[in-house]
């Protein structure tokens, strides 16, 4: 299975590219026909080269972290006949230098609330047996080096 995304960037006419001082602003298209501006994050290069209101690399990465979570917990919840009404992730990214002394995101923080129907919730040790099962599951997890934990926000 394959997966893949396109990414443009072109240099606006008044920038001098070699001085460093061009728009990191671009545009990712994905298959299914969603275009999003995208930037350099403005707390790596500052505004004007980046727009702040884009969504940054980092950010997609962290998103693509939770959102991978989120759709295992979603399909494990529903194998067990679990009802959920709606689940929210406030992921937190930390950088710092790898083992390489390379700048990485070397921790990420997944956040989710799950609220369940009032029909039947499971008990915070089964939440949390499931987060477990969804993150061993995730290919995006899987995928990356950097530490993940989940901390579930069970009222």
């Amino acid at each position: 299975m394959k997966h893949s995304a396109k990414i443009f960037w072109k240099k606006q006419k008044q920038e001098i590219f070699k001085d460093g001082k061009y728009s990191r602003v671009h545009k990712w298209f994905f298959d299914g026909g969603i275009e999003l501006a995208a930037s350099s994050s403005p707390e790596i290069v500052p505004v004007p080269m980046s727009n702040a209101s884009a969504v940054d690399p980092e950010e997609a990465f962290l998103a693509s972290v939770s959102s991978c979570h989120m759709l295992f917990f979603l399909s494990i919840a529903a194998h067990k006949n679990y009802s959920v009404e709606s689940y929210t992730d406030t992921v937190i990214g930390t950088t710092g230098q790898n083992k390489k002394g390379k700048m990485a995101i070397h921790q990420i923080i997944l956040n989710p609330k799950v609220v369940f129907s009032s029909l039947e919730i499971p008990s915070s040790d089964q939440i949390e047996k499931m987060h477990h099962v969804a993150h061993s599951r995730c290919y995006i997890a899987n995928s990356i080096q950097s530490k993940i934990s989940i901390h579930p926000i069970i009222k």
